[in-house]
């Protein structure tokens, strides 16, 4: 590690000054930051953490729609949103261990944007919206590739949005060693609609896939999907798994959630 300051806002308006000064970052649940500062691969002067912001903490339902405080640990996710949304409750208790879950934050994890982390696809599966001490954003528009998003600098995750579907499911295949998401799909099925979302698996981060999203909204039911590929030629290949192997797995996993989805 090396030196730097910390500072620990107790509102949103006051980490929005913070994140003005120089050469500041914003620290969520530290997840991904803190192991980053170890290594050196980050060193700003100045983090600004987020964790004493109580009014970032939340799980709200009303209305068809679960909102959830930008700072809310997975475990509370994984608590809390299991009446109004089981199927997001379910992803968030599939993330790391309990200490992951216990310290890593939704905001923490949608503003990083790990081309493996589970949230990215139940926020696009479901057609969240993104909300920031400055404006909100439409997950179709959010997500701009790995570790990338639409996020300005200092710009800070302050709720995230979901309308909550008729049924969902989310399917993973974990890494072993990591827990992230060696393929991951979650599968959201509304009045007129089917989304479907894909982590993992691509060298872009998470994606829609459209001709499953089009054949689900024909009949949602598994079978429909067994004569619908995935294509490898964007997914990863690494010693974890060829692109090929993703592309099935994502097949594989996407019928699954249809069929446990009901």
């Amino acid at each position: 590690m090396y030196d730097f300051e910390f500072e620990r806002p107790q509102t949103v308006a006051e980490a929005v000054a913070a994140l003005k000064q120089e050469d500041a970052q914003v620290l969520g649940g530290g997840q991904t930051l803190i192991p980053t500062l170890k290594q050196r691969l980050a060193m700003p002067s100045k983090l600004v953490s987020l964790g004493g912001v109580a009014e970032l903490r939340f799980v709200r339902s009303a209305g068809g729609t679960v909102c959830i405080g930008g700072a809310t640990a997975h475990a509370t996710v994984a608590a809390d949103a299991a009446a109004p949304y089981p199927a997001l409750a379910d992803l968030a208790g599939q993330i790391g261990d309990p200490a992951v879950r216990n310290r890593g934050t939704i905001g923490g994890s949608l503003a990083n944007n790990d081309p493996s982390a589970c949230y990215p696809s139940a926020a696009l599966a479901s057609g969240a919206t993104i909300v920031t001490d400055r404006r909100k954003i439409a997950a179709d528009d959010y997500f701009e590739g790995m570790f990338t998003t639409a996020l300005d600098d200092g710009e800070i995750i302050t709720e995230v949005r979901f309308p909550v579907p008729e049924r969902a499911n989310y399917q993973k295949f974990s890494q072993p060693a990591s827990r992230f998401a060696l393929v991951g799909v979650f599968v959201a099925q509304y009045a007129d609609s089917v989304r479907v979302a894909v982590t993992g698996a691509s060298d872009d981060g998470v994606f829609r896939w459209t001709d499953a999203e089009a054949a689900l909204t024909q009949r949602f039911h598994a079978d429909v999907l067994k004569d619908v590929t995935a294509p490898a030629d964007d997914m990863i290949s690494d010693l974890h798994g060829s692109a090929e192997y993703r592309a099935h797995l994502t097949g594989v996993l996407a019928r699954q959630a249809v069929a446990a989805a009901g």
